[in-house]
Parts: C-alpha cells; structure tokens; sequence
C-alpha cells in the first residue's frame, strides 16, 4: 500500500492497492491502462492533460475491462491483452471542498490496468488525443504531471506483472 496527497480541487487522499477484486461498480470513478508494447512504455497526449496513459470513464452497459479496451482504442489506437494490477482510492474525507453534491463519490476508486500491446493501429486522433509515443518507462516522470509515489508504485506493479 503506498499513498500520495495530491490537489485535486482539494486535499485528496491515494493509495494503491494492489488487488485482484473490483470495488462495487458505482464506486468506480474511472479505468486507466499502463500499456506496454515490449519494454516500452505507451502514452497519448490529451487534449486537457498533456501526455497521460489511455484511460477514462465508464459508459452505461460496459464492464470496466471492456471500457479500459475502448479507451486504449479511442485514445491510443492499440489493442492487447489485458491484466487487472488494483485500484487507486481516492479519499476525499480531507478535502474541506467536497460535499454530498460533488461529482466524485467521498471514497471511490480508479481501476488500472496493465496492457501488452498486440496491435498498434494508425493513429487518427479523432478523439481526445493528439499523438502517441512509446517511450522508456524510467523517463515516464518526464512526461507526465503530477507523477507520485503512488502512481510509481502502479508502474512497479505493471513492470513485475
């Protein structure tokens, strides 16, 4: 278990949790995927984020494997063979902003996964990113903002998965 405090419209509490169970459904906030084509590292420039890993919210009727696989398509055009490394909790017990009406639940959790890569199709961007890259996973610090210790324990996860 390794935990992060970050500001996300507030003090917000993570902690990874390697896991091979899911929350309950309305507690998942989100799915990301550490996507891996051999040893190198897939990452797509978003839109309002910069460089990130595929990933995002989970529509009606879709589990959340078949969402992270969506995305993966829609933001990096890539398929692969997909493994559950855990959650993210996200608390927001100590951020003074959150209250019974916020979009996010008090507790709820990010699913990762990590994703070998089978396919790595043209890239359109006809959705919300702009380019992809593979790059080294030990430079991935260099790219994305607001990396953490407890995002670095997700990447231990996916590299010994």
């Amino acid at each position: 278990m390794t935990v992060s405090y970050v500001d996300w419209g507030g003090r917000v509490k993570l902690t990874w949790l390697p896991t091979t169970e899911l929350p309950e459904r309305k507690l998942i906030t989100s799915v990301h995927a550490f996507c891996f084509d051999h040893d190198q590292l897939l990452m797509v420039d978003l839109e309002d984020r910069g460089w990130d890993f595929p990933g995002g919210h989970i529509e009606v009727g879709e589990t959340p494997v078949e969402c992270v696989m969506r995305e993966v398509m829609e933001e990096a055009y890539a398929k692969g063979l997909c493994t559950l490394l855990g959650v993210i909790e996200v608390n927001h017990s100590e951020n003074d902003q959150w209250n019974e009406k916020s979009l996010y639940p008090l507790i709820g959790y990010q699913v990762f996964y990590r994703i070998d890569l089978t396919e790595l199709l043209p890239f359109a961007g006809k959705y919300e990113s702009n380019r992809r890259m593979l790059i080294d996973p030990g430079k991935v610090a260099d790219y994305f903002k607001g990396w953490n210790k407890t995002y670095q324990a997700i990447m231990e996860s996916a590299l010994s998965c």
